[in-house]
């Protein structure tokens, strides 16, 4: 990355804080070229303290420590983006993040999974459960989608959760196959349900 440490007089540049999977911005915290180059090699986010003048790696003392997922920078050079999996709260009054917002929802790895369902249907391989399903057409999906909503049905008169939300993930999984199918997006089927919710 052509990061510019120098742009600011104090050698520091932002780093924003996201989870991974939730999308939620967990802290802010500054780098330099130090701290930067400790968290590329060791994958956990360490910062440069302005108030301990020294390197600080975040859960050093809580072992909530921030590994690193992805790392990204800005158009101009001076702030990351750095995408985590935290190992506990992040924030030392112990909410999960410094604004004090809930960190929850792993909607996001929908968004992936439909990702990899698209490279399944335009890159298939003789492997794939997922390329021969798109390569039986689109009546062998629907049918499949049917056959799984039967089964959550099915196991929902029962007390098993396990196997009630491995009935539901099965479901989910054949349902984002039909609508890559069909050539339809998640987040058009998220837009009819959010103009639903405002009428």
């Amino acid at each position: 990355m052509n990061i510019d440490f120098l742009k600011n007089t104090d050698g520091l540049i932002p780093a924003v804080i996201q989870d991974a999977e939730t999308g939620k911005v967990l802290m802010l915290g500054y780098m330099n070229a130090e701290a930067y180059e400790k968290t590329v090699q060791e994958n956990i986010v360490t910062f440069f303290s302005r108030s301990k003048q020294r390197l600080w790696t975040k859960g050093e003392t809580s072992n909530n420590f921030l590994h690193v997922k992805e790392m990204l920078i800005d158009c101009d050079g001076d702030t990351l983006l750095i995408k985590v999996h935290p190992a506990g709260p992040t924030c030392h009054t112990g909410a999960d993040t410094c604004f004090d917002e809930v960190n929850q929802g792993k909607g996001l790895f929908l968004n992936y999974l439909q990702r990899i369902i698209r490279d399944r249907k335009e890159n298939p391989t003789e492997k794939s459960y997922t390329a021969s399903l798109f390569k039986k057409g689109v009546n062998k999906i629907a049918q499949k989608v049917g056959e799984e909503a039967v089964e959550l049905v099915i196991e929902a008169k029962d007390d098993n959760a396990d196997l009630f939300k491995g009935e539901a993930a099965d479901l989910l999984y054949h349902y984002l196959i039909l609508l890559e199918q069909k050539n339809i997006d998640l987040d058009e089927v998220i837009a009819v349900l959010q103009q639903r919710h405002t009428k």
